[in-house]
C-alpha cells in the first residue's frame, strides 16, 4: 500500500440525515478515484461501508465505517482522504459524534429532494462546537422537481451568509462547473460570476493584507488564497457548498478536488481538543518525530476477530513493534503490524503517520475514548468530553434460556463498549436489569444484534420507572438499639437530624456529636445503617436522594456497644426522622425535542398535555418544519414513538434527555406507596 506523509492526508466525516446518500457517496468516491472496480448500491446490499447483515436488511447505516480514498488526480499530486461514513438516524448519534474527533473536516450531506432535516442542523452545530471545517454537499441534484435555488436560500437562512457555493450544477444537472478558479462558466441555477465574487470576497475578509490588496486591485488570484481560505474554513467564516449525484457519479471528482486543494492537512488544521484530568488543554503536534498520541473513536466487538479499535493518530507515528500504553495503564502492548480499515477489511501498512486513521485488534483494555500513547504519562490525557445524549428509553431484559445470565452479562459488556449512548442498569431492589438507549428503534437494533451476532435471545418487558425519594422538610430522629441474648448484648443509641439538599445534591453525612458519646470508630456503622435505608427507600421502595444527615448525639455501652448495634440504631433513627420530614416520591422528567411538519403542531401539543407535558418553546426551522421543545414525565411516554409516527404520518421524530426530577402528584405517590411492602426487619 502506498505511503502518504502527514501533509498529504485529509480527514473527513460524512454526516447528515439518514437517506441523504452518504454511504452511496463513499462507493462513488472510491469508484471515481479508481480504488473500486464497481460502485455498490444500498439496494443490492454491496456497499463498502454498510457491510453488516443488519444494515443490509434495513437499508441504512447503524454504525460508522472507515475507508481511505486515494484519488488519481494527477494535477493535484498524491493525497489520501480518510473518510468516516456516519449513520444519520438520531438513534445512532453514539456512533456519529465520536467520529468528529477523528477528523478535521465534515461534509454535511443534504438530500436535494428533502432539504434541511433534523440531523443536518444537529451535525452542523456539533461540528462547529468541535472547531471543524464544514462543507455542505447537496446530493441527488438530478432528481425530478428539485428546487436548488430555494434550497440554497434555506441553507443561508439556517446557517448564515457564510454558506456560499464553490461549484454549481450545469448542462441539465449532468455536470458541475467550478466557481472558485474560473468565473466564466455557465450554471443552470445562478450566475457563476456572482458566486465567484462572493466566495473570493468572503475569503479575503479573514486576512487584512489580502483584503487591502483586493480592495486596491479589485482582483485576487484564487491560486494565492490557499492560506486565507484554509483559515476561513477553520474559523467557520465560510462554508462551501458542492453539488453532486452519487448515483450518477456527478460532481464526485469536483468534490474530491475541493477536499484535496482546500481542506486543511493535519499540519494546517485546528489543534485537537486534548486536556488533562484537571481540564487544562494540552498541546498535541502532528509531528512524526514526537511521542505517539492517538485517540480511539470506534470499537467493534467481533465474535471472531475479537475487539477492534479504530483510532486517529494525532501525534507521532506507529510502525511494527511500537509499544503503546492505554490511558493511565502502566503496562504497554506491542503493535505487531499497523492496520487501516477499508469497510470490513483490515489492511496491513508499514507506518501510520500523524493524521492517519488506523486500527488495532485484540487489546481488551481499550474502550471508546481511550488515548493510546508511547510514553508513560503522569496523570490522564483525554479528548475534551463530547456532550452525548443520555439513554432514557429502556426495556427490562432476561435471557430466554435458563443459565444464560452470566453469558448475557458478558455480551452486554461487549455491546456497551461499542456505543456510549447505551447503558445497563441493575436494580437490586426490583431484581430487574434494564437496557437503556435513545429510542425504541435504537434498543430494537441492539436486541437484534444480540440475536444475530452473539446468538443471544432475550425476553423483554416494560421497565419500572426510575423513581426516587427525597424529603421536603427538616426533622430529627432517634433510636436506641438494645438487645440481650444471654451472652454479650448489643447497645447503641443515635440522635440525628435531616434536611433536604438542592435537587441533584445527592447525599451528605456528617458527625457533630461531642464528648465521645458515640465513639469515632462506630460513626461509619451509623452511616452504613443510614445508607441501607437510602438504597431501599422509605415511602415506596425507591432510592432516596438529596438528603443531608447530621449525627448530633447518642450513647454507648463500654461492653455491649458494637458495630451491628450502631448500624441498627442509625437505620431506625433515620427512618424515624424520615417519617417526620414530609417524604415525597420524585419522578424523572425528560426534555423532548420534537421535529415535525407545522401542520401537526396542534395534535402534538394536545397529546403532550394529556401526558402531563409542558411545551417550553417552539422554533420554526424553515421549509414548513417546526421544532417543539417540551418537558414531560418519563412515566407518561410509553409508546410515544408509535404515537408520534401515527400523528405525523411518519414525518415526525424526537429525541429525549433527562432534564430533572420533580415531585409526583399525590395520587401517584399514594398508588406507589400502596404497592411497597417493607421487609420485616425494617418494621
Amino acid at each position: 500500500m502506498d505511503d502518504f506523509s502527514t501533509d498529504s492526508i485529509r480527514t473527513i466525516a460524512l454526516v447528515g440525515q439518514s437517506g441523504a446518500g452518504k454511504t452511496s457517496l463513499v462507493d462513488a468516491m472510491l469508484f471515481r478515484a479508481r480504488n473500486l472496480k464497481q460502485a455498490g448500491t444500498i439496494e443490492q446490499g454491496n456497499t463498502v461501508c454498510d457491510y453488516d447483515p443488519q444494515e443490509k436488511a434495513i437499508g441504512h447505516s447503524i454504525r460508522s465505517a472507515v475507508v481511505h480514498v486515494d484519488p488519481v488526480l494527477t494535477e493535484l499530486g498524491s493525497v489520501r482522504i480518510h473518510v468516516i461514513d456516519t449513520p444519520g438516524a438520531p438513534e445512532y448519534v453514539g456512533q456519529a459524534l465520536p467520529a468528529l474527533d477523528a477528523v478535521k473536516s465534515v461534509v454535511v450531506v443534504v438530500d436535494a429532494t428533502k432539504g434541511i432535516e433534523l440531523m443536518t442542523r444537529r451535525m452542523m452545530k456539533w461540528a462547529e462546537d468541535r472547531k471543524l471545517c464544514r462543507l455542505i454537499l447537496i446530493n441527488k441534484i438530478d432528481a425530478e422537481g428539485v428546487n436548488l435555488v430555494k434550497l440554497l436560500e434555506d441553507l443561508r437562512e439556517a446557517f448564515g451568509d457564510k454558506v456560499i457555493p464553490i461549484n454549481l450544477p450545469t448542462k441539465g444537472m449532468e455536470h458541475v462547473t467550478d466557481c472558485y478558479d474560473d468565473d466564466t462558466g455557465v450554471s443552470d441555477i445562478m450566475s457563476v460570476r456572482d458566486v465567484h465574487r462572493a466566495f473570493i470576497e468572503r475569503i479575503v475578509e479573514v486576512d487584512d493584507e489580502t483584503m487591502e490588496r483586493y480592495l486596491d486591485e479589485g482582483y485576487a488570484d484564487p491560486a494565492s488564497l490557499h492560506a486565507p481560505l484554509t483559515k476561513a474554513l477553520r474559523m467557520g467564516h465560510i462554508i462551501p457548498v458542492c453539488f453532486a449525484s452519487a448515483k450518477k457519479l456527478i460532481g464526485l471528482r469536483d468534490l474530491m478536488k475541493v477536499i484535496i486543494r482546500h481542506f486543511p492537512s493535519p499540519l494546517e488544521a485546528n489543534e485537537p481538543l486534548f486536556e488533562n484530568n484537571k481540564g487544562v488543554e494540552q498541546l498535541i503536534e502532528p509531528d512524526d518525530r514526537m511521542p505517539v498520541v492517538a485517540h480511539v473513536f470506534k470499537v467493534i466487538s467481533d465474535p471472531f476477530v475479537g475487539k477492534i479499535a479504530a483510532f486517529r493518530v494525532h501525534q507521532g507515528s506507529i510502525v511494527p513493534g511500537t509499544s503503546l500504553y492505554v490511558d493511565d495503564s502502566k503496562k504497554s502492548f506491542k503493535v505487531a503490524k499497523p492496520l487501516m480499515m477499508q469497510g470490513k477489511d483490515l489492511q496491513e501498512v508499514d507506518i501510520l503517520h500523524s493524521g492517519d486513521i488506523g486500527a488495532v485488534t485484540k487489546v481488551e483494555e481499550i474502550r471508546m475514548g481511550s488515548v493510546l500513547h508511547s510514553t508513560e504519562m503522569d496523570g490522564v490525557l483525554r479528548m475534551k468530553k463530547l456532550d452525548l445524549p443520555r439513554p432514557m428509553y429502556g426495556v427490562a431484559i432476561t435471557p430466554k434460556t435458563r443459565g444464560d445470565e452470566s453469558r448475557m452479562s458478558e455480551i452486554l459488556k461487549k455491546v456497551l463498549v461499542e456505543d456510549p449512548t447505551l447503558s445497563v442498569e441493575r436494580d437490586v431492589v426490583l431484581n430487574e436489569q434494564v437496557l437503556r438507549g435513545l429510542t425504541e428503534m435504537h434498543i430494537r437494533t441492539v436486541l437484534q444484534r444480540l440475536k444475530d451476532v452473539f446468538k443471544l435471545e432475550v425476553q423483554t418487558a416494560s421497565p419500572s420507572i426510575p423513581y426516587r425519594e427525597t424529603i421536603a422538610g427538616r426533622a430529627e430522629g432517634h433510636h436506641r438499639h438494645r438487645k440481650q441474648t444471654g451472652g454479650a448484648g448489643q447497645y447503641g443509641e443515635v440522635y440525628l437530624r435531616i434536611e433536604p439538599l438542592p435537587r441533584g445534591g445527592g447525599f451528605e453525612f456528617s458527625d457533630e456529636s461531642k464528648g465521645g458519646v458515640i465513639p469515632y470508630n462506630f460513626i461509619p456503622a451509623v452511616e452504613k445503617g443510614v445508607r441501607e435505608v437510602l438504597d431501599s427507600g422509605f415511602v415506596a421502595g425507591y432510592p432516596i436522594q438529596d438528603v443531608k444527615v447530621v449525627v448530633f448525639d447518642g450513647s454507648h455501652h463500654p461492653v455491649d456497644s458494637k458495630e451491628v448495634a450502631f448500624v441498627a440504631a442509625g437505620k431506625k433513627a433515620f427512618m424515624d426522622a424520615l417519617s417526620k420530614a414530609n417524604p415525597v416520591v420524585l419522578e424523572p422528567v425528560v426534555a423532548l425535542e420534537i421535529t415535525t411538519p407545522e401542520a401537526y403542531m396542534g395534535d402534538i401539543i394536545g397529546d403532550l398535555s394529556s401526558r402531563r407535558g409542558q411545551v417550553t418553546d417552539t422554533k420554526s426551522e424553515g421549509a414548513g418544519t417546526l421544532d417543539i421543545l417540551a418537558n414531560a414525565p418519563l412515566a407518561e411516554l410509553d409508546g410515544y414513538a408509535a404515537t408520534l409516527h401515527a400523528m405525523t404520518q411518519g414525518a415526525g421524530s424526537f429525541t429525549m434527555d433527562l432534564a430533572f426530577y420533580q415531585q409526583v402528584p399525590a395520587s401517584v405517590q399514594a398508588e406507589l406507596a400502596s404497592k411497597f411492602v417493607r421487609k420485616a426487619d425494617e418494621d
